[in-house]
C-alpha cells in the first residue's frame, strides 16, 4: 500500500535511516536469490546490464567509485574489467558482504558504509568516473545537494554515469496498474509499504519504506547547475530487470511492463562530464 506524505525538510534523515533498515533487511535475501545468482557471479559472470557494456565508457585504469552499490556485484564486475574501484552503500549489511566477496576473490576494491550525502566526508579525493545505476534516484530527497556530491568526486573532465529506472515508470502503482504519482516533484515523500522484494513477487516480506520522485528535468538541470556537461542522454522502452510487477519479458534480459503498444519509457542514461 502506499500514501502521499508532506515531506518536512527536517524528517528526510528520519526517512532515509527507516529505509536503511528496509535494505539491512532485503539484503541477505538479495544475496541468495535467482535474481542476482550471486553464485554465477562468484564463478566469473559480469553483472552489468547490457546497457551499461554499451554504453559505459572504457574503465580500463580508471579510478572509479559506485555509489550506492549495494552488495557490490557491479562494482567488483568493474574491477574484474580493469578499474580501481571504491562502493558505497548506506547499508552495513550490504558493505559486509561486498567486503567478504572482494576476500573470496581476492579482488582489492575497497567499500564504505556511507549516505551518498556524506561521501566527500570520507575524504576519498578524485576519482576518473563517478557510476551509479538502477533504483538509486527514487530514494534521494535532494538531487541538488547529490549532483554536488557527484561533481565533488570527479577530477575536471572526469566522467559520471548513471542508467535508471525512467520517472515515467514510477509513476504507476505496479499492483494496481494505474497512474497513482505525479510526474514531478511536488515536494512530497511516499510512503511504501511491501509485501515482497523485487528479487522474488512471490515471497512474503513486509517493510516500510519512502521515495521521491524526480523528472529527468530536474535530475539533468541538477548535473548541468552543478558543473557538468550532458555528453549523452537516452532512454530505453524496456528494462533490463523484471524487477517490478506484472512485467512481461520481450526478449533476452529484456522486460517491459504496461501495455506493449504504448511503448512507456522504463529507463533513462545519462554520460556527463565534469567542466
Amino acid at each position: 500500500m502506499q500514501e502521499n506524505l508532506l515531506k518536512p525538510s527536517n524528517m528526510d534523515n528520519e526517512f532515509m535511516n527507516v529505509n536503511k533498515e528496509m535494505w539491512n533487511r532485503k539484503t541477505p535475501i538479495h544475496v541468495k536469490s535467482k535474481f542476482y545468482n550471486n553464485e554465477l557471479f562468484l564463478s566469473g559472470k559480469n553483472s552489468l546490464t547490457a546497457i551499461d557494456l554499451q554504453y559505459l565508457p572504457d574503465v580500463k585504469n580508471k579510478r572509479l567509485i559506485h555509489l550506492q552499490c549495494h552488495f557490490g556485484q557491479d562494482t567488483l564486475s568493474l574491477e574484474r574489467m580493469g578499474a580501481s574501484c571504491v562502493g558505497i552503500d548506506f547499508s552495513e549489511i550490504a558493505i559486509e558482504q561486498a567486503k567478504e566477496m572482494t576476500n573470496a576473490l581476492n579482488l582489492k576494491s575497497n567499500f564504505y558504509v556511507s549516505n551518498v550525502y556524506d561521501t566527500l566526508e570520507l575524504n576519498l579525493g578524485k576519482f576518473d568516473i563517478v557510476f551509479t545505476s538502477y533504483g538509486v534516484l527514487a530514494w534521494l530527497p535532494d538531487l541538488d545537494r547529490w549532483a554536488k556530491i557527484v561533481s565533488g568526486l570527479l577530477q575536471a573532465g572526469g566522467i559520471f554515469y548513471i542508467a535508471e529506472f525512467h520517472p515515467v515508470l514510477y509513476m504507476f502503482d505496479f499492483d494496481k496498474q494505474v497512474l497513482q504519482f505525479p510526474y514531478f516533484n511536488a515536494g512530497l515523500a511516499f510512503k511504501d509499504e511491501e509485501q515482497s522484494t523485487y528479487t522474488d513477487h512471490n515471497q512474503v516480506f513486509e517493510t516500510v519504506s519512502y521515495f521521491w520522485q524526480h523528472s529527468l528535468d530536474e535530475t539533468l538541470t541538477a548535473l548541468m547547475d552543478n558543473g557538468m556537461e550532458i555528453l549523452r542522454f537516452k532512454e530505453f522502452d524496456y528494462s533490463p530487470y523484471n524487477c517490478f510487477p506484472h512485467m512481461k519479458e520481450i526478449g533476452q534480459s529484456s522486460y517491459q511492463y504496461g501495455k506493449p503498444e504504448l511503448k512507456l519509457p522504463h529507463v533513462f542514461h545519462i554520460l556527463a562530464k565534469k567542466k
